[in-house]
Parts: C-alpha cells; structure tokens; sequence
C-alpha cells in the first residue's frame, strides 16, 4: 500500500461523491505528473478504479431518488458506444506510431483539461440556478433522444481517449440542454458514469493498459470518499470546490505540456492558474453582491 495514493484516492472520492467531478480529471494528471504512471496505463487504471468508485456513488444516489433513469439512458446509448471508440482509436495511434506517442496522449490530455477546467468555471460562475428552468426529470421527445446520443456519443470518445470528463462535461450538458435540479444532476451524472466507465475500462482491460495493484491502491482511499462525499452534497457549498478544482485543471494542463516537452515557463504554469483563481473570485464577489447566489 502506498499511503499517499490512498490519499489522493480518498481526496478525490469524496469530491466524487459531493459535485459529481473529478475523478478523470484530477487522478489521470496525478498518476502521469506525480508518480510517473505511463500515460495509456494511467487512462486505464483511472477508468478502471472510476468504474468501481461511481458504482458506489450510483447505488447510494439511485436509493436516494436522486437519478433520472431516462435521461442516463439516452445519453448512454451515445456514450457507451464512443467510449469503445475512444479506446480502440488510442490503442490503433499506439501501435502506429510506437513511442512517440505519448507526447501526442500527453497533449491531447492537456487539452481535455482545459475544455473541462473551462466547463468546471463556467458552470461555478455563470450558471446560476433557475427554480423556473429545472425539472426533477427530463421529458424526451424522438429529437430530444437523437440529442442526448448525440452528445454522449461525443463525450463518450473524449473520455474513451482521455478519462477526463465523465463528471465535469456530463454534468455541464445536464444542467444547460436537460435543465436537471442540482441534486439530479450530481446524481444522474454518477450513475451514468459509472455505465459508461465500465464499459471503457473493460476496453482497455482488453488491452492490458490496468494496473491493478495501483488500482487497489486508489480504491482503499476512494470507496469511503465516495460515501463520505455523497452524504456531505446536501450540506456543503460546492462552488468554491469547483473554483478550486477549474483552477487546479488548468495547472495540471500545463503541467502535461510540459511533461510533453512544450517550453513553458514557471511564470505561466503558476502564473496563469493565479490570475484565473483571482478573477473567479472576483467574478463571484461581484455576482454575488448584486443578486444572491444559489448553488448548482
């Protein structure tokens, strides 16, 4: 057992089980940046420890009434399919282009950060409740249905080459084109995600890219963080948490670049995520002092 792993697991579980985000999105970064994890094996095992901790998460929001079954499945019969062809795309760039590669993974993993971190501020910023707009369950029509595919189709890809998103990015489609209230988005986003996760980890067990022995490691942390996480939703504001987590997202972008061997300077790896905590802070003081805040 390696204590810090189950650390960070248990960090992340409990973040998982609060906001719905996170999991893809903080431990792939971890296990590449931190402890030197190889890129595709980090994807796998992320996808594979997800699978097991969303599980968790689903169980107890499905008992607590918090998950609308239609809309998960819609948006499955999109995201389950694109995330075979996430994997199966990365396994084929590997083989054909060998170990050069992993600059282009490294890359591309920098940008999902960046469209997630971007989604996680946006959504913590300008996204405000409207009691008026949000429906406890989504009704579809055969337009409607093609949609919600459509979009998991696309995101389910993103997070078949990637692991990141499978909370951040749902749960921003849930909220502007499903119009969930907050506590059926955190919830249907984990219980579709633990699908989609399963069948993208499965994938890549396929291909061998799990390593289970640090799988196991991050699991004894995040299976009580999950539980721990989702009994706190009720309780606590997420909005600084999700501040702090887009900032965090955009540090670990560039971070990645620079693994990839991109010349970026310590300025702008501190500097840029500083500068965007500091104006999300100020955006939120200003949107606060004028109307009162109700979290999403």
């Amino acid at each position: 057992m390696d204590p810090l792993i189950v650390l960070f697991g248990l960090g992340v579980g409990i973040l998982i089980g609060m906001t719905g985000i996170g999991g893809g999105s903080l431990m792939t970064p971890l296990l590449i940046l931190v402890f030197g994890t190889k890129p595709v094996v980090a994807i796998g095992t992320d996808l594979a420890y997800g699978a097991v901790t969303k599980t968790l998460g689903a169980w107890r929001h499905l008992r607590k009434g918090n998950v609308d079954l239609g809309t998960a499945l819609w948006l499955g019969v999109g995201s389950c399919p694109g995330a075979i062809v996430g994997v199966l795309a990365i396994e084929w760039i590997e083989k054909r282009y060998g170990d050069s590669f992993e600059d282009t993974l490294l890359i591309s993993l920098a940008c999902a950060l960046f469209i997630v971190g971007g989604a996680v501020l946006f959504r913590a910023l300008f996204v405000t409740r409207l009691a008026d707009r949000e429906t406890e369950s989504f009704a579809f029509t055969a337009k409607t249905k093609i949609l919600a595919a459509g979009i998991g189709f696309v995101l389910g890809v993103l997070i078949g080459l990637t692991s990141v998103g499978s909370g951040a990015l749902i749960g921003f489609a849930l909220i502007l084109v499903f119009r969930l209230v907050p506590q059926r988005v955190v919830g249907t986003d984990v219980f579709h995600a633990s699908v989609l996760l399963w069948v993208a980890a499965l994938t890549h067990l396929a291909f061998g890219n799990i390593d289970y022995g640090l799988m196991l490691n991050i699991l004894v942390g995040s299976l009580p963080g999950v539980w721990i996480g989702t009994g706190l939703m009720a309780h606590v504001p997420t909005i600084g948490l999700r501040i702090t987590l887009g900032v965090v997202l955009f540090a670990s972008a560039f971070g990645m670049l620079t693994k990839a061997g991109a010349n970026i300077g310590l300025g702008v790896i501190v500097g840029v995520p500083v500068a965007i905590a500091i104006g999300s802070w100020l955006i939120y003081r200003s949107r606060t002092t004028r109307t009162p805040q109700i979290q999403t």
